[in-house]
């Protein structure tokens, strides 16, 4: 079975259920849900996206966020996994296991956006459990690898903001002590 992405495990979290989770986290995802960015397979296939699915992530994204106001843990979208898998298949022939992943996910996006009908010779209707768990395997890391990104967006922004007002202060200085 073909390796499309690398899990790591979180270093030094533990896995735990936080009961609340602050404004700014839920303000944080509702952002995250309109400008993080569309993680796909590496190989410069991702400019072929279409804008269907672009939006059917945005509109995905932010379902989720209201499934975790509910309680439930956050994830990767299924239009995050089309569009993944969909990099991924333009990249590298996919084995049958993700082949199998690609086509059922693949006609789940296309039937919840009303876009043309999967050909029955190709469309997958059940998922084994090994399917599945790779499924959502892939979810929780296309979930972590976003929110990585934005965190680390945000950090260089505070950073780049930092050097700003340093590098203001060091032309300010000098003139506050001149007589």
């Amino acid at each position: 079975m073909t390796e499309l992405f690398v899990d790591e495990p979180e270093k030094g979290k533990a896995r735990t259920k936080i009961k609340q989770k602050s404004d700014e986290h839920h303000i944080s995802e509702l952002v995250g849900a309109l400008a993080d960015p569309i993680i796909v397979f590496p190989g410069g296939w991702g400019d072929t996206i279409p804008d269907w699915l672009k939006n059917a992530i945005t509109l995905e994204r932010l379902e989720m966020n209201m499934r975790e106001l509910k309680g439930e843990d956050p994830t990767g979208t299924d239009a995050e996994a089309c569009a993944y898998l969909y990099t991924a298949a333009l990249t590298q022939p996919l084995d049958h296991h993700w082949g199998e992943i690609y086509l059922y996910i693949a006609a789940r996006v296309y039937g919840r956006w009303g876009k043309s009908e999967m050909p029955q010779d190709i469309r997958v209707e059940s998922l084994t459990d090994d399917h599945k768990a790779d499924l959502n395997r892939l979810k929780g890391w296309l979930y972590q690898q976003r929110t990585r990104a934005r965190v680390e967006r945000d950090r260089a922004e505070r950073r780049r903001k930092a050097e700003v007002a340093k590098a203001e202060l060091e032309v300010m200085q000098p003139l506050m002590f001149n007589f």
